[in-house]
Protein backbone atom coordinates (compact mmCIF):
# COMPACT_ATOMS: atom_id res chain seq x y z
CA UNK A 1 0.00 0.00 0.00
CA UNK A 2 1.43 3.36 -0.93
CA UNK A 3 2.00 6.12 1.60
CA UNK A 4 -0.82 8.36 0.34
CA UNK A 5 -3.43 5.61 0.60
CA UNK A 6 -2.19 4.63 4.06
CA UNK A 7 -2.45 8.27 5.13
CA UNK A 8 -6.07 8.52 3.85
CA UNK A 9 -7.03 5.32 5.66
CA UNK A 10 -5.47 6.44 8.92
CA UNK A 11 -6.71 10.05 8.85
CA UNK A 12 -10.17 9.69 7.29
CA UNK A 13 -11.57 6.19 6.98
CA UNK A 14 -10.64 4.96 10.45
CA UNK A 15 -12.24 7.91 12.35
CA UNK A 16 -15.37 7.72 10.18
CA UNK A 17 -15.77 4.00 10.84
CA UNK A 18 -15.27 4.53 14.59
CA UNK A 19 -17.81 7.39 14.61
CA UNK A 20 -20.41 5.29 12.79
CA UNK A 21 -19.92 2.33 15.14
CA UNK A 22 -20.19 4.58 18.22
CA UNK A 23 -23.33 6.27 16.83
CA UNK A 24 -24.96 2.88 16.23
CA UNK A 25 -24.10 1.70 19.75
CA UNK A 26 -25.44 4.91 21.32
CA UNK A 27 -28.66 4.80 19.25
CA UNK A 28 -29.24 1.12 20.01
CA UNK A 29 -28.53 1.13 23.75
CA UNK A 30 -28.39 4.68 25.16
CA UNK A 31 -30.40 7.49 23.53
CA UNK A 32 -32.63 7.64 20.48
CA UNK A 33 -34.35 10.56 18.77
CA UNK A 34 -38.04 10.39 17.81
CA UNK A 35 -40.38 12.73 15.94
CA UNK A 36 -43.94 13.17 17.26
CA UNK A 37 -46.38 12.34 14.44
CA UNK A 38 -49.77 13.05 16.04
CA UNK A 39 -51.48 15.21 18.65
CA UNK A 40 -52.26 12.38 21.05
CA UNK A 41 -49.90 13.83 23.68
CA UNK A 42 -50.99 17.48 23.45
CA UNK A 43 -50.21 19.78 25.25
CA UNK A 44 -47.11 17.97 26.52
CA UNK A 45 -45.90 17.09 23.01
CA UNK A 46 -46.98 18.74 19.78
CA UNK A 47 -46.96 17.33 16.25
CA UNK A 48 -43.46 17.73 14.82
CA UNK A 49 -41.69 17.95 18.19
CA UNK A 50 -38.45 16.03 18.23
CA UNK A 51 -37.55 14.29 21.45
CA UNK A 52 -34.76 12.26 22.99
CA UNK A 53 -35.53 8.96 24.70
CA UNK A 54 -33.36 7.37 27.39
CA UNK A 55 -33.21 3.69 26.42
CA UNK A 56 -31.25 2.37 29.40
CA UNK A 57 -32.96 3.99 32.41
CA UNK A 58 -35.35 1.08 32.94
CA UNK A 59 -32.42 -1.32 33.21
CA UNK A 60 -31.64 0.40 36.55
CA UNK A 61 -35.08 1.31 37.87
CA UNK A 62 -38.72 0.44 37.31
CA UNK A 63 -40.95 2.80 35.34
CA UNK A 64 -42.83 5.35 37.45
CA UNK A 65 -46.40 6.53 37.06
CA UNK A 66 -46.36 9.75 35.08
CA UNK A 67 -43.30 8.88 32.95
CA UNK A 68 -43.65 9.75 29.27
CA UNK A 69 -42.70 6.43 27.67
CA UNK A 70 -41.95 5.15 24.19
CA UNK A 71 -42.89 1.57 23.38
CA UNK A 72 -43.66 -0.81 20.54
CA UNK A 73 -47.33 -0.59 19.59
CA UNK A 74 -49.28 -3.59 20.90
CA UNK A 75 -51.39 -3.41 17.71
CA UNK A 76 -48.66 -2.95 15.09
CA UNK A 77 -45.15 -4.12 16.01
CA UNK A 78 -43.66 -1.92 13.24
CA UNK A 79 -44.79 1.28 15.00
CA UNK A 80 -43.59 2.98 18.14
CA UNK A 81 -46.02 4.84 20.41
CA UNK A 82 -45.46 7.57 22.97
CA UNK A 83 -47.88 7.87 25.88
CA UNK A 84 -47.94 8.64 29.58
CA UNK A 85 -47.55 5.70 31.97
CA UNK A 86 -50.67 5.70 34.15
CA UNK A 87 -51.07 2.20 35.59
CA UNK A 88 -48.53 -0.25 36.99
CA UNK A 89 -48.60 -4.07 37.24
CA UNK A 90 -51.18 -5.43 39.65
CA UNK A 91 -53.13 -2.18 40.02
CA UNK A 92 -56.84 -1.74 39.45
CA UNK A 93 -57.49 1.22 37.16
CA UNK A 94 -60.72 3.02 36.36
CA UNK A 95 -61.65 6.25 34.58
CA UNK A 96 -64.42 8.04 36.48
CA UNK A 97 -65.70 11.51 35.55
CA UNK A 98 -62.43 12.27 33.75
CA UNK A 99 -60.29 11.24 36.71
CA UNK A 100 -57.95 8.25 36.92
CA UNK A 101 -58.64 6.03 39.92
CA UNK A 102 -55.92 3.63 41.02
CA UNK A 103 -57.17 1.00 43.43
CA UNK A 104 -60.34 3.11 43.88
CA UNK A 105 -58.42 6.31 44.82
CA UNK A 106 -57.76 9.37 42.63
CA UNK A 107 -54.16 9.76 41.45
CA UNK A 108 -52.02 12.00 43.70
CA UNK A 109 -52.67 15.72 43.33
CA UNK A 110 -49.05 16.51 42.36
CA UNK A 111 -49.18 14.26 39.29
CA UNK A 112 -49.55 15.56 35.72
CA UNK A 113 -52.15 12.80 35.35
CA UNK A 114 -54.36 14.61 37.85
CA UNK A 115 -54.34 17.74 35.63
CA UNK A 116 -55.76 15.93 32.56
CA UNK A 117 -59.32 14.94 31.76
CA UNK A 118 -59.61 11.36 30.53
CA UNK A 119 -62.62 10.25 28.51
CA UNK A 120 -64.27 6.86 28.84
CA UNK A 121 -63.56 5.10 25.55
CA UNK A 122 -62.73 1.64 24.20
CA UNK A 123 -63.03 -1.83 25.73
CA UNK A 124 -60.53 -1.06 28.54
CA UNK A 125 -61.81 2.38 29.52
CA UNK A 126 -65.56 2.03 29.78
CA UNK A 127 -67.52 4.03 32.29
CA UNK A 128 -67.93 2.27 35.66
CA UNK A 129 -65.47 -0.43 34.60
CA UNK A 130 -62.31 -1.14 36.55
CA UNK A 131 -59.60 -3.29 34.97
CA UNK A 132 -56.70 -5.08 36.66
CA UNK A 133 -53.31 -4.60 35.05
CA UNK A 134 -51.53 -7.95 34.63
CA UNK A 135 -48.02 -8.65 35.90
CA UNK A 136 -45.30 -7.42 33.51
CA UNK A 137 -47.69 -4.97 31.82
CA UNK A 138 -48.63 -1.29 32.01
CA UNK A 139 -51.60 0.96 31.24
CA UNK A 140 -50.63 3.98 29.11
CA UNK A 141 -52.77 6.95 28.05
CA UNK A 142 -52.28 9.92 25.77
CA UNK A 143 -52.45 13.34 27.44
CA UNK A 144 -54.92 14.41 24.75
CA UNK A 145 -57.47 11.81 25.76
CA UNK A 146 -60.10 12.75 23.21
CA UNK A 147 -57.81 11.93 20.27
CA UNK A 148 -55.50 9.22 21.55
CA UNK A 149 -55.52 5.54 20.69
CA UNK A 150 -54.13 4.05 23.88
CA UNK A 151 -54.67 1.40 26.56
CA UNK A 152 -58.38 2.19 26.65
CA UNK A 153 -58.58 0.58 23.19
CA UNK A 154 -55.83 -2.05 22.96
CA UNK A 155 -55.48 -2.98 26.60
CA UNK A 156 -52.19 -3.44 28.38
CA UNK A 157 -48.69 -2.72 27.14
CA UNK A 158 -46.33 -5.65 27.85
CA UNK A 159 -43.18 -4.67 29.74
CA UNK A 160 -41.06 -6.26 26.99
CA UNK A 161 -42.37 -3.62 24.51
CA UNK A 162 -40.97 -0.74 26.57
CA UNK A 163 -38.26 1.17 24.67
CA UNK A 164 -37.49 3.97 27.09
CA UNK A 165 -38.37 7.21 28.81
CA UNK A 166 -38.74 10.46 26.86
CA UNK A 167 -36.77 13.15 28.66
CA UNK A 168 -36.15 16.13 26.34
CA UNK A 169 -37.79 18.09 23.55
CA UNK A 170 -34.87 19.34 21.45
CA UNK A 171 -36.72 20.72 18.42
CA UNK A 172 -38.19 23.16 17.54
CA UNK A 173 -35.92 25.56 19.40
CA UNK A 174 -38.87 27.47 20.86
CA UNK A 175 -40.03 24.29 22.65
CA UNK A 176 -36.73 23.01 24.07
CA UNK A 177 -37.37 21.66 27.57
CA UNK A 178 -37.08 18.72 29.92
CA UNK A 179 -40.22 16.55 29.90
CA UNK A 180 -42.26 15.98 33.05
Amino acid sequence: MNTRLRYLMKEWVEPIVIAVVLALIIRTFVVQAFKIPTGSMRPTLMEGDRILVNKFIYKFREPVRGDVIVFVSPEDKKKDFIKRLVGLPGEEIEISNGTILINKKAVDSDSVIRERYYYNRGDFGKENQAVIIPDNAYYALGDNSISSRDSRYWGFMPKKYLIGKAFLIYWPLTRIRILK
